[in-house]
């Protein structure tokens, strides 16, 4: 019986299958258990074979203690479901579906764990249809034999703006069974409410609480951060008896969105020198955009040194290619040129490269951006739609039409990448400020009429106030016209095109016009 056990238990070491798959044709009678373990095996494995080799193995029913785990198997790994569906039908057809569940407990448990997956799914409004028809079938048990998990699951799943009216009905039935000042199932509809964007009600449950634990505050703060209520959430957050590092970054973040980076920083130092608490490869993930904006070049290489000294640059590429990105928009591309150097090959990713490429593009060096990019397809890697945005900056900003066009042309035939408005836009922006407004103004024309908006033409405009063309001008100001009617900045650029070639009374009528259709005109800043 040992040599058996250890016999099924080798499953989930082999990476493929063959060999356990031999073992299992010499085994004679078949065991029950041998099921199992086919079950575990075929889903979390990664590979084909197993699948192809299910229909022939000739595996005997278990007894009718099995199905219970075998269905929590079925649960617990559903990366592979084209596997377990045919594992599913090999239970229907074998007859142990039928067994029945004469233990209550492990009912409920099975109840709990397909609540469970759905909720955590990309479907979680399964979860909810799962208990609606139970509760109308009487299938298993009625809602007062579900226990705090059951709840908990449910109100996850209900953290979606779409199911807010199920969530709301929810929190009636969990006063009506007396779990509401259960932690677990508390922090459950905190989730749901804050998710959905219900702050209030977020809030009126949050404080109700009797007692609350580290995860209740996260996810309140989360739900603030979501919804842009900083303020709020860092007096949230100052509330907290003890913070953790999620406690932290998540307020960063907030800061950060909110485009406040000197507030982000100052709190991320805090966290190390006066809490004591040491950042996570999120948390450096976070504060890396406000360094960024804040374009200061030894912030960006003291936080360079802090990942080097914990290992994180070596150890997640995520971090390396935040830091390519980083100096990139410091403006030191030569460590952008370092990376690149020394960065194996096997570590580049489609990220690493498109990060360098990008960072080339918005420092003007077109030619280092384009060669960047060869060398990315001598590596193997495909371009995605990221990718070639980045290149058709690079051209549109170094005066490089031809091979901007070019990888267009290439982007949609060869790679087969549909473009957006924001390929077009580059593409449209590329041929203005060249003078090849005619080309420019076809290519507008060409976009579909689901992706153009008024932006894409608002840059031809541009480009022909730079250039001084009254005739595409006139038929572009007509085309943003019909598009967005309040925007006094049309007017202005038409206006300036007008003044360009001495027509300076028709350019007065047309800034008279931004007066009589009460148009408006946002005014510029700068930073200095």
């Amino acid at each position: 019986m040992i040599l058996m056990k250890k016999l099924f238990g080798s499953i989930t070491v082999y990476v493929h299958l063959e060999t356990w798959l031999g073992k299992m044709s010499l085994l004679k009678p078949k065991y029950p258990l041998s099921l199992s373990a086919f079950v575990t095996a075929a889903a979390i494995s990664t590979t084909t074979t197993i699948s192809h080799r299910f229909p022939c193995l000739e595996i005997a029913p278990p007894k009718p203690k099995h199905p219970q785990h075998l269905l929590s198997l079925l649960l617990k790994h559903p990366s592979q479901p084209k596997i377990l569906q045919q594992i599913h039908c090999h239970i229907i057809t074998s007859g142990l579906f039928h067994y029945p569940f004469h233990d209550t407990s492990t009912c409920l448990l099975l109840f709990n764990n397909v609540i469970r997956c759905y909720s955590r799914g990309p479907s979680p409004h399964l979860a909810l249809h799962f208990f609606s028809y139970t509760q109308h079938s009487h299938t298993f048990f009625t809602y007062p034999s579900l226990d705090t998990f059951s709840f908990a699951f449910l109100s996850n799943a209900s953290a979606n703006p779409t199911c807010t009216h199920f969530g709301i009905q929810l929190h009636a039935l969990i006063f009506k069974v007396g779990f509401q000042f259960h932690v677990y199932v508390q922090t459950g509809l905190l989730q749901m409410y804050s998710s959905s964007g219900l702050l209030v009600e977020a809030a009126q449950v949050f404080y109700q609480m009797p007692r609350r634990s580290l995860v209740t505050w996260n996810v309140f703060l989360t739900g603030l951060i979501k919804w842009e209520e900083v303020e709020l959430a860092l007096s949230v957050f100052n509330q907290m008896p003890s913070r953790s590092v999620v406690s932290w970054t998540l307020v960063i973040d907030g800061y950060t969105r909110r485009n406040q980076p000197t507030k982000a920083l100052t709190l991320f130092r805090e966290m190390i020198e006066v809490d004591g608490i040491e950042p996570t490869q999120v948390t450096l993930l976070t504060i890396f955009p406000a360094i960024a904006n804040i374009g200061c070049i030894k912030i960006c290489q003291s936080a360079h040194g802090y990942a080097e000294k914990r290992g994180f640059n070596s150890s997640d590429i995520r971090i390396t290619n935040a830091l390519i990105d980083l100096y990139a928009k410091c403006g030191c591309i030569a460590s952008v040129n370092r990376f690149l150097q020394e960065l194996p090959d096997q570590r580049k990713n489609l990220v690493s490269w498109t990060s360098a490429i990008s960072g080339f593009a918005m420092n003007g060096m077109g030619r280092e951006a384009l060669e960047t990019f060869e060398n990315m397809e001598k590596a193997g890697l495909r371009p995605n739609r990221v990718t070639f945005l980045s290149v058709l900056s690079a051209c549109s900003h170094g005066g490089l039409v031809e091979e901007g066009l070019n990888f267009f042309v290439k982007m949609v035939k060869d790679c087969e990448v549909v473009p957006d408005i924001k390929h077009y836009g580059c593409v449209i922006d590329m041929l203005g400020r060249a003078g090849r407004l005619e080309e420019a103004e076809k290519v507008a024309s060409e976009v579909p009429h689901e992706v153009a908006n008024a932006v894409m033409w608002r840059t031809l405009l541009g480009a022909c106030s730079v250039h001084n063309n009254v005739e595409i001008g006139q038929r572009v100001t007509r085309k943003v016209l019909e598009m967005e009617r309040g925007h006094g900045g049309d007017y202005v650029l038409m206006s300036n095109i007008l003044v360009g070639v001495g027509r300076f009374k028709d350019a007065q009528r047309l800034r008279d016009m931004i007066d009589e259709r009460i148009a408006f005109k946002l005014p510029g800043y700068s930073i200095v």
